[in-house]
């Protein structure tokens, strides 16, 4: 009996620890781009660095409106995604003299509020699957 149950703890353990260590894809695409000038910009953050330096950063050209970008090899935890249409490619988010955006932004689960997009707001989940995501600005 403690031979079947020291085996069946360790096909738990190494099955947990498999899960754990996988790593998933994010594929998040803006679906609502105004023009295909420029390029979007994609950051993920984790709730440790929201708005701060990035866990991954991408950019990707526009396409009838559309943008897509994959980030691979996530861990599993929770996450959210902000982006913007770099539409003159200097690589910032460009504001009016008052703070407000010159160029479209989001972020995932598409809430919109006044100001910058919230962590609470914007946070996913990903575990054991990839995840696809559509973004409006």
């Amino acid at each position: 009996m403690r031979f079947l149950t020291s085996i069946l703890v360790l096909i738990i353990v190494f099955t947990i620890e498999t899960v754990s260590a996988q790593k998933q894809t994010i594929t998040a695409t803006v679906v609502n781009v105004t023009s295909n000038k420029g390029k979007v910009s994609y950051a993920l953050y984790n709730k440790d660095n929201f708005m701060k330096e990035p866990v991954k950063a991408k950019s990707s050209k526009i396409v009838k409106g559309k943008s897509t970008v994959v980030f691979n090899d996530v861990p599993a935890g929770e996450y959210a995604i902000v982006c913007y249409h770099d539409k003159n490619n200097n690589n910032k988010m460009d504001f009016q003299p008052n703070g407000m955006p010159i160029e479209n932004y989001g972020a995932s689960n598409n809430v919109m509020n006044f100001g910058p997009p919230q962590y609470e707001d914007a946070k996913f989940t990903i575990i054991d699957n990839n995840v696809s995501l559509e973004i409006r600005f």
